[in-house]
């Protein structure tokens, strides 16, 4: 009401004025006053008068210019260049142009649902979202980028609350290009031939320049398909060059090139086999070949014959189903023994821990490394959270036998408190930090040393000082002894040591039956010259009767799966239930036509998973996916649930999934 006054004050002032004098001068001047009067009257008339014609021209000027912008809109939306379609929020089609007729080529097509003319477009996924985003679209050959604009006709006589317009824009160059550019990235690839000294050495001299210019000739003409450069730097190492396009064309036949390089015979005695790492998403051609070099390592560290692929941060696995090769050459055995005993002069105190939960090989490997540790006149510790049921016999056997060994068994928490800067941690029989006793332990010491025979998997220890990780060895207790006869000219090993290491060698190769090479009997001969009796080994696998009750319970429950598979499953928990269902898994491959098993048990609300072969079908590669690792005969997982049927469903369509592969293989 103030802002009224104001602005009538304001346009009618100069008429106020007027209008007081015009009665300050009738008062003295009446007959001038009347005509004063008289003129000011009609000034107001005329003032009202043109003030009304202006505010009718003015409205009709605006009336005339929302006309001439409607007409424009309309104009602009009928004649638009790129098709334009109004659906309601049921997806039906209200209104369209002549371009969208055009591009779905289809005459009657107002009332129909858009879905039904646009496989796969959902008109529900773009009123869910809060923010309205454009959307991408293939249809027909084309590639369009989608606006969506929503208006609420909810105040109209429309029967419709919102309506819906979509903008079609034609993105196909943008894709086009933006495709040319991923096809036409660089990848590097680094491929080794894993065994050419032993192919080289095995071969008749009469044959071997022919095998030697057929594996350069094979790995050359393979990448050359696909418009790939190969240089090679070493006899045995290739470095390749080739753009995306041609790498997933050899992804996609899962790097065929390694079971073709395995099945040349041309006078060799053993089959040539690949490794190959690829980085495949490198910023530049330094930055691809640095994924290179670690994928290669992965791959080497998981026994090779197999392709491993680093994008970003993940690895893809391809091949790797054949036993890793033994090497018979020790000179990486003498090299680690003289390099872990200049680590071990070098530290103040020396840490040894295996994973959680551990078995014979475990617990084996770790006495072991506390004898070199002790050989050294330094401080050692086993980081143990407490026996188990796996080594629940040789632990009280070492309480019997060798009490003072008590004294170099701490708690996790207790090995925190005392580790600086100047120790040093040796990981054994485990290289994944999520598995180890005490991962925070790798956090607070720099220098660490792993010694492991598993094969290599995605998570890794990062920045060990020392890697000793040999696929092919039976065990970490192989791998220990070897490294112990090169450390001092004298193995100090008691009775009692020799025998646990023995143990884990008998325990991860089920009493010399798997996994098991030359070297392997040469560990166990050392082993047995130190002391270690093959009886008392034997008697620490024996069992309670009611274990036997419990394995006996999972065989007769198990079931045959694609005729050469066994899974069992172990319902119930207990303190020995990951103990009974790997020795249950054992046992179960010991019935004909069983080439695998897997037996799930529960186990701290999750279900534990025990996989064995016999060695044709890889339990590793299968319980990989699950989240575990392992070796080809020999693996296990935990899966974070407590629905046994639901967990059971998963490893078979997983292991479905694996035997599909390898018929396409």
């Amino acid at each position: 009401m103030k802002n009224k006054i104001l602005k009538w004050l304001n346009d009618y002032l100069y008429l106020l004025v007027i209008g007081v004098l015009n009665i300050i001068i009738g008062f003295y001047q009446p007959i001038l006053g009347t005509i004063g009067g008289i003129l000011l009257g009609y000034l107001i008339y005329h003032n009202i008068k043109n003030i009304r014609k202006k505010n009718d021209e003015f409205k009709k000027f605006v009336e005339g210019l929302s006309d001439e912008f409607e007409s424009a809109t309309k104009h602009a939306i009928f004649n638009m260049p790129f098709p334009l379609v109004m659906v309601d929020d049921k997806g039906s089609i209200r209104w369209y142009n002549t371009p969208f007729l055009k591009m779905v080529n289809d005459p009657d097509i107002l009332h129909q649902e858009i879905v039904n003319l646009i496989p796969g477009f959902k008109i529900d996924d773009i009123l869910e979202e809060e923010e309205l985003r454009p959307i991408d679209i293939k249809y027909k050959e084309k590639h369009y980028k989608v606006y969506p604009n929503l208006v609420d006709t909810s105040k109209t006589s429309s029967p419709n609350n919102r309506i819906v317009m979509l903008y079609w824009v034609d993105n196909t160059k943008f894709v086009e290009l933006a495709q040319k550019y991923i096809n036409e990235k660089l990848v590097v690839a680094l491929v080794y031939v894993d065994n050419y000294d032993d192919v080289k050495n095995n071969t008749p001299e009469v044959n071997r320049p022919l095998v030697l210019a057929e594996i350069d000739k094979n790995i050359n003409s393979y990448f050359a398909k696909y418009n790939g450069i190969v240089r090679k730097y070493e006899n045995d190492k290739y470095l390749v060059i080739i753009e995306n396009y041609g790498f997933k064309c050899i992804e996609t036949k899962k790097f065929d090139i390694l079971d073709q390089m395995r099945e040349l015979d041309l006078g060799n005695t053993i089959p040539i086999t690949l490794s190959i790492g690829v980085g495949a998403d490198g910023n530049n051609p330094n930055n691809a070949y640095t994924k290179a070099r670690a994928a290669i390592d992965i791959a080497l560290g998981r026994g090779g014959d197999q392709a491993v692929v680093q994008v970003g941060n993940n690895l893809s696995f391809y091949g790797g189903r054949t036993k890793a090769v033994e090497k018979r050459n020790k000179v990486k055995a003498r090299v680690i023994g003289y390099a872990l005993r200049q680590l071990i002069d070098q530290a103040d105190r020396v840490f040894v821990m295996g994973h959680k939960n551990p078995d014979m090989d475990s617990f084996g490997a770790g006495i072991g490394v506390l004898r070199a540790v002790m050989d050294r006149g330094k401080e050692g510790y086993l980081v143990l959270k407490g026996e188990n049921p796996s080594i629940k016999n040789i632990y009280e056997r070492m309480k019997n036998e060798q009490p003072e060994l008590l004294e170099s068994i701490i708690t996790p928490d207790l090995a925190l408190e005392m580790a600086n800067d100047n120790s040093l941690l040796i990981v054994v029989d485990n290289h994944k930090p999520s598995f180890t006793e005490e991962p925070e332990l790798l956090e607070i010491i720099d220098k660490v040393v792993v010694i492991d025979h598993h094969r290599r998997g995605v998570e890794f220890i990062q920045d060990p000082v020392l890697i000793y990780l040999e696929p092919y060895a039976s065990s970490t207790c192989e791998l220990v002894t070897e490294v112990l006869s090169y450390m001092s000219e004298k193995i100090n090993l008691t009775k009692f040591e020799a025998e646990a290491l023995l143990a884990g060698i008998a325990v991860d190769t089920k009493n010399f039956s798997y996994q098991t090479g030359v070297r392997t009997f040469e560990a166990a001969s050392i082993l047995k010259r130190a002391g270690a009796d093959t009886t008392v080994v034997r008697q620490l696998f024996r069992d309670d009767y009611n274990i036997f009750l419990y394995k006996a319970e999972v065989i007769k429950s198990s079931k045959i799966i694609f005729d050469k598979i066994a899974i069992g499953r172990l319902e119930r928990e207990m303190e020995d239930s990951v103990l009974i269902a790997a020795q249950a898994a054992n046992e179960l491959l010991n019935i004909n036509g069983v080439e695998a098993s897997f037996v799930l048990t529960y186990m701290n609300k999750k279900i534990h998973i025990s996989g064995r072969s016999i060695g044709n079908i890889s339990a590793q590669l299968i319980l990989e996916k699950l989240g575990g690792g392992g070796h080809l005969t020999s693996a296990g997982t935990q899966v974070n649930s407590t629905d046994m049927d639901e967990v059971e469903k998963t490893l078979i369509n997983v292991i479905d999934e694996y035997l599909k592969e390898g018929e396409e293989e």
